[in-house]
């Protein structure tokens, strides 16, 4: 039996929007599943000392030119949100809530609301409706992203995505190999095929 691919992300990650609308396809071609790994890269960047790409002198200029380039060559719609970088931790706390059945549809559903409809998941009002829309009950999903519970699953989640070496997002750990960047996906492709190298 072949091990899932396991894809850490951020939520407020554009690179990881445009990796989570291939994944799958890539993914499917080969037999994988996929566990999806929500995660969050504000704790990565105090171990690592890095920042928001887009806050970073040069770097942002080149990302503001590459992202929606990267998008026109796979066909995928992007907006930047009107608020970037934002918080997303109520989404990626309600992906861990949900469970590993619904957090394909609803990763896709807090992605495509930033990334595509340029939506603002900093406000829990959005990232509520989102939810809903996704098939979730609003009041149930309210609660649950003040849950002691829950809070605590998103930050364990965190560390061990950090003990295993994610250093950024998107990453992906494909039969223990790791993969850093959205850009890393054809790469991903060959080594599936080829039983890597």
């Amino acid at each position: 039996m072949t091990t899932p691919i396991t894809f850490y992300y951020e939520f407020a990650s554009p690179y990881a929007y445009l990796a989570s609308e291939r994944i799958e396809a890539i993914a499917e071609r080969h037999g994988r599943a996929i566990v999806w790994k929500p995660f969050l890269l504000g704790i990565v960047f105090k171990s690592t000392g890095a920042g928001p790409l887009t806050q970073i002198p040069l770097k942002g200029n080149y990302a503001a030119r590459d992202l929606p380039r990267a998008a026109r060559r796979h066909g995928i719609p992007f907006t930047m949100p009107p608020r970037f970088p934002f918080l997303s931790v109520n989404a990626a706390r309600l992906v861990y809530w949900a469970g590993e059945r619904r957090a394909p549809d609803l990763t896709h559903a807090f992605f495509r609301a930033s990334f595509r409809d340029g939506l603002s998941l900093h406000e829990t009002g959005v990232t509520l409706d989102v939810a809903a829309g996704a098939g979730l009950d609003r009041a149930a999903a309210e609660a649950a992203i003040r849950d002691p519970a829950v809070k605590a699953r998103l930050s364990e989640e965190t560390d061990a995505a950090i003990e295993a070496g994610v250093c950024g997002s998107p990453f992906f750990l494909v039969d223990g190999e790791p993969f850093w960047g959205s850009d890393r996906l054809d790469e991903i492709d060959q080594w599936l095929a080829s039983g890597g190298w």
